[in-house]
């Protein structure tokens, strides 16, 4: 598949590279030693209250299959999607300590992935929220074989769509804290002819990766 196999020897390198860092470190008196100097971070207040700036969303290509041929008939496809990209939680705080499910469930409130009238996550009771699990996995991409039919070549696409924001997060009497949040919703999942146009980022771009260069499915409409 055209595209793909440079993309993982990259990500090989970048955690060969890492690992090769965390073996220079030093000994574990080096580590304890930092432990001991690191100060102690203060915990934000549970009454506080978050702003949000600069939410947005985008759609992102997890995975794509190689074309197979159809023949112009119905077939069930048999190439695997393979991964492309992984989406990942992430919560980057500056200030007193938050929890990075306290922010995730302010993130989804704000752009109504969770229904609740609670002010905090703590104040929550019985409901549960994927969003709100900063370890939450990627979607599973195995198995995801449909029926298609069509003109050429047909390629599998999947994908989801990542929410992101700026907060500040305020208590009376106390120093703020600011930060980054970011997680995924909505898994996609989808198929393209690559003779025929497309009308969506992320069908372009499993295209470009998958088609022939220069296909139709490649070209902006």
């Amino acid at each position: 598949m055209r595209g793909i196999t440079r993309g993982w020897a990259a990500a090989l390198t970048v955690v060969t590279v890492a690992a090769g860092v965390a073996g220079c470190s030093g000994g574990g008196d080096v580590k304890a030693a930092a432990r001991s100097s690191a100060p102690a971070v203060a915990k934000a207040c549970t009454n506080g209250a978050f702003t949000w700036s600069g939410v947005k969303h985008a759609d992102r290509l997890t995975g794509v299959s190689a074309p197979e041929n159809n023949g112009g008939r119905t077939i069930r496809t048999t190439n695997p999607i393979e991964r492309v990209y992984t989406p990942k939680p992430s919560v980057r705080t500056e200030g007193p300590a938050l929890s990075p499910a306290e922010v995730l469930f302010s993130l989804g409130k704000k752009i109504g992935e969770i229904d609740s009238d609670a002010a905090t996550l703590g104040d929550v009771n019985g409901d549960t929220w994927a969003f709100t699990d900063v370890h939450q996995k990627a979607p599973n991409l195995h198995n995801r074989f449909s029926e298609v039919s069509g003109p050429g070549e047909t390629v599998q696409y999947a994908g989801v769509r990542e929410w992101e924001g700026d907060f500040r997060y305020t208590c009376a009497g106390s120093r703020p804290t600011t930060g980054h949040a970011r997680n995924w919703t909505l898994d996609m999942q989808g198929n393209l002819s690559c003779d025929e146009s497309v009308d969506s980022a992320i069908a372009r771009q499993a295209a470009r990766l998958s088609c022939e260069p220069g296909s139709r499915a490649a070209r902006k409409a």
